[in-house]
């Protein structure tokens, strides 16, 4: 699974305690994050993680896009709900995205924690089958 890793400047020591706490889990999988949120986790944790942009220099957007393609089966959102407007849009296109592509987002910690327990469980793995069936849909056409 390929999960992505977004954390605000408040938020970014809970987002490293989390993955320190289920490094087991997602060592399984690939992951992605916003440039400085990645960073820290990865320092912290010695998880291999693609890194893309900071949020603020559009690290969201290129995630936000991966999620478009289909790239992405899991978001890892720690946002402050009392940051400023600014980043406001960026998490509401995010969250559209999402719900449009059928990608589990957690906001917080405790969905977080409900979302790795179900991918450790198995309960993802629907995603895989989905893709593989429009991958064989593409190669027909």
């Amino acid at each position: 699974m390929n999960i992505a890793i977004i954390a605000h400047d408040k938020k970014k020591e809970l987002m490293v305690q989390f993955c320190m706490a289920y490094c087991g889990i997602l060592a399984k999988h690939h992951l992605c994050a916003t440039g400085t949120t990645g960073k820290f986790v990865q320092e912290a944790t010695g998880l291999q993680i693609e890194k893309f942009l900071s949020g603020m220099q559009g690290g969201e957007q290129q995630i936000s896009a991966r999620v478009s393609y289909d790239e992405i089966d899991m978001v890892l959102f720690f946002r402050d709900p009392n940051s400023n407007s600014e980043y406001e849009p960026d998490i509401h296109e995010l969250a559209r995205l999402c719900d449009m592509h059928n990608v589990p987002i957690a906001t917080n910690v405790a969905t977080a924690e409900m979302l790795i327990f179900g991918l450790d469980r198995g309960d993802l793995d629907y995603r895989d089958i989905l893709r593989e069936q429009r991958n064989a849909e593409s190669s027909i056409h």
